[in-house]
């Protein structure tokens, strides 16, 4: 019987043979270690929603707390349900080809699709029609009701009481990690008289533990942004600034602004007019396009890096930086290993927070973490290019960019950017040399995180979706880049010259220009040498000046 989001626990055993668990710290998602909220101030709203009759409850299901939102936001729904939150979809604009988590593959769980029990957690909804996954597939229609916004879930975002929680939409099996034991039943009611501007948490209920787990996904991403110290990002400091994500990415009829599939690399417009920009989530957007105040010849060379060198890859001089560590590999060819018949899981990471990270577990294999990283560099003209599922490829030129960066230093709109690398060893399908998708997540016999059988996985995921497979798969290393943007440190600890300008700096990977201290030393060596003649000269044409003006003197 399927446990509604709402209405009670979901109570999913859990198969450790090294002893039963609590909680799980890398599935543990969407659930506030603080219930104070953040950003909770009594301007934060024009007006008080707990003297709204409509919101005075009870209320028997998240639905009716949504009905009773769109009674007064008449326009929200229709708004809402435009946006890329709610359709999980968007277009490229070169090929037409259909990219989101409806489509995409990746290098986490390898697809959203046939799996949506458990990745449509992160989708801000309810409405899902509980049938048995089989031939006929669950379609992306059918999980949710894309006519009805009274399935739109209001409180996942704008929840202010801390006490909001989702939990996965469909039953896993026993193979599945407990995610929610012992946590209350929730008081709808409480949580809808208690809505208001969206906070930190609100937003990283997904996308600080997208990937399964905190910080998996995003190197610049994790809960530490909820409160977040100065050294770690200067923007959200919770003593400081106190920046919520909507600081920067406005919403404009629920169209958030800033997304990882069209990214403006190089923003030439700056602040704009009092008024205008009100779309852009850039850097510039805020400090303009000559940011470093023109009080020294410093600040000038500064202001001339802008041109070419994005503001992230000065200022967030390593990811992971907040005691959270970030994934950096996974290799799923170790999964499916039992103890006594059942899956286990090892423990041998502990991050800077002091939380112990799992390395090893049956249902997804081997991981390992990082923390304080140097980011990846590159040149970056905006656009992700996608590797998706029905693209072919040679497997011997692997490793395979499931997502790649386009750019070149001759490309004026190109600027050198800072990302996160992720390395992962996934199915793919050895006769047609494409990627796979896999069904990993249910209560029935050919989820793998149950079945530990990748064959029968891959075989029903593909089915799913009605794509052709060759039935002989085998193991590929993939890539995926995350450009980086949040994290920003403080000016004081930006990226200091030299450590880009040097042979084995920074920047040693990044072609196509000429750098001082990195390209040639006879190149830098003649530009000394230049340099000094040209001193020289000024200082022996200023001696000679002063020998002839005495000598008039005393002639």
């Amino acid at each position: 019987m399927l446990k509604m989001v709402l209405t009670g626990l979901l109570l999913v055993s859990t198969q450790i043979a090294l002893g039963k668990s609590a909680v799980d710290v890398d599935m543990n998602f969407r659930l506030v270690k603080e219930v104070a909220p953040t950003l909770r101030t009594e301007s934060s709203s024009t007006a008080d929603h707990t003297k709204f009759e409509a919101l005075q409850g009870p209320f028997r299901d998240g639905p009716e707390v949504t009905r009773a939102c769109l009674s007064c936001h008449t326009e929200a729904g229709k708004q809402f349900m435009s946006t890329i939150h709610w359709t999980w979809e968007g277009t490229e604009p070169d090929t037409g080809r259909q990219l989101g988590k409806r489509h995409l593959v990746n290098t986490f769980c390898t697809n959203a699709r046939g799996n949506e029990g458990i990745c449509a957690q992160c989708h801000a909804s309810y409405g899902w029609k509980e049938e048995d996954f089989g031939p006929a597939g669950l379609k992306w229609e059918e999980v949710v009701d894309a006519g009805d916004p009274n399935n739109i879930d209001c409180l996942v975002c704008h929840d202010r009481t801390g006490t909001y929680y989702k939990s996965p939409l469909t039953e896993g099996n026993e193979a599945c990690s407990v995610m929610f034991q012992g946590k209350p039943p929730i008081d709808l009611g409480e949580a809808a008289r208690n809505v208001g501007s969206v906070g930190r948490e609100n937003c990283g209920t997904c996308h600080f533990y997208g990937g399964g787990g905190d910080g998996v996904k995003h190197g610049d991403m994790d809960s530490s942004l909820t409160r977040p110290t100065r050294p770690v990002d200067v923007h959200m400091d919770a003593d400081g600034l106190n920046f919520a994500c909507t600081r920067c990415h406005v919403s404009e009829t629920h169209a958030v602004a800033g997304s990882r599939y069209h990214v403006t690399a190089k923003d030439n417009e700056g602040t704009g007019k009092p008024g205008e920009r009100r779309n852009a989530a850039t850097c510039e957007s805020c400090h303009g396009l000559s940011p470093h105040p023109i009080d020294s010849v410093a600040g000038v060379k500064l202001n001339d890096h802008v041109d070419r060198i994005a503001c992230q890859t000065c200022h967030i001089p390593a990811m992971a930086r907040g005691g959270v560590a970030t994934m950096t590999d996974w290799d799923w060819r170790t999964a499916g290993r039992t103890q006594n018949g059942e899956g286990f899981k090892e423990t041998n990471y502990t991050q800077g927070d002091g939380t112990h990270r799992d390395t090893y577990k049956s249902i997804k294999g081997s991981f390992e973490y990082g923390e304080h990283l140097q980011p990846h560099y590159a040149w970056f003209d905006g656009r992700i290019r996608h590797t998706t599922i029905d693209t072919a490829f040679d497997p011997a030129e692997a490793p395979i960019a499931i997502n790649r960066f386009g750019g070149s230093a001759e490309d004026p709109n190109s600027r050198i950017w800072p990302f996160k690398e992720m390395r992962t060893v996934q199915p793919y399908d050895k006769g047609n040399n494409t990627l796979v998708y896999m069904h990993l997540w249910g209560d029935d016999e050919d989820a793998y995180w149950g079945n530990y059988d990748f064959a029968r996985a891959i075989e029903a995921g593909m089915a799913h979706s009605g794509l052709p497979y060759s039935g002989e798969y085998g193991f590929i290393e993939t890539l995926s880049y995350w450009p980086i943007t949040h994290m920003v440190a403080p000016k004081e600890e930006a990226v200091a010259c030299a450590e880009c300008h040097a042979r084995e700096g920074r920047l040693a990977g990044v072609g196509g220009f000429y750098l001082p201290g990195r390209d040639g030393r006879w190149v830098d060596w003649l530009g000394v040498l230049l340099v000094g003649g040209a001193l020289l000269g000024v200082l022996g044409h200023a001696l000679l000046r002063f020998a002839s003006s005495a000598r008039r003197r005393a002639s």
